[in-house]
């Protein structure tokens, strides 16, 4: 698979996105193009993604911002010296204090190496990291998509691009999840950037901030 090279290619893909389906156009004429999100393809960015699972964007950042303010650095080392209450008091879940911890002792063993993990293709690394408890699809998404930038991943578990979908008028409301999958594969090998675009309008409309 593909990845997005600079901020000048995704442009330019943005308008090749906007020629398969016009009605992402508006988005554009609206708001400017997307911004190139970019997260950097490491063992912070996991854990912050792992916190915004089925939360807010803002809570999930306050739950992350309250962590580097207990540990300074997120390495996984750090995290795995708190205890259970101290990272409660960091506004972690039960699940996510659990799946942190998985994350964190994999790396420390050695298990998983983000150099090594990094160099893979998509399939590979949703393969390897598919394998930990608390890393799903959607997590594994984001990272390949915000943080390798790979060209051709659409999120179905992500619900502000399911959405944006709706509101663009791109299906018809009562499509399901499988018949909106089916519409953005019109956009490979590029789906990325059609995500990138349908983000744009969702934080757009509601004054979001995206980190």
């Amino acid at each position: 698979m593909n990845k997005i090279q600079n901020e000048s290619d995704f442009k330019e893909l943005c308008d090749w996105c906007t020629q398969k389906e016009p009605k992402l156009e508006c988005v554009i004429q609206e708001f400017d193009y997307p911004p190139f999100w970019h997260r950097e393809a490491n063992f912070p960015t996991l854990i912050l993604t792992i916190l915004e699972q089925q939360v807010s964007l803002a809570s999930a950042k306050a739950a992350y911002d309250k962590l580097v303010e207990k540990i300074k650095v997120v390495s996984p080392e750090n995290l795995l010296k708190l205890s259970d209450e101290e990272l409660r008091a960091c506004y972690f879940s039960r699940q996510k204090i659990k799946y942190t911890r998985i994350l964190s002792t994999e790396i420390v063993d050695g298990r998983i190496d983000f150099d090594s993990l990094n160099k893979l293709d998509e399939p590979k690394i949703r393969e390897k990291l598919i394998q930990l408890k608390g890393i799903g699809n959607w997590t594994i998404d984001m990272y390949v998509l915000m943080s390798l930038h790979f060209s051709d991943i659409f999120p179905p578990g992500d619900l502000a691009t399911i959405k944006a979908t709706y509101e663009l008028e791109l299906v018809q409301p009562a499509a399901s999840k499988d018949e909106i999958v089916e519409y953005m594969k019109r956009f490979s090998p590029y789906q990325s950037v059609a995500t990138y675009i349908l983000w744009h309008h969702y934080i757009q409309k509601r004054n979001l901030k995206l980190e």
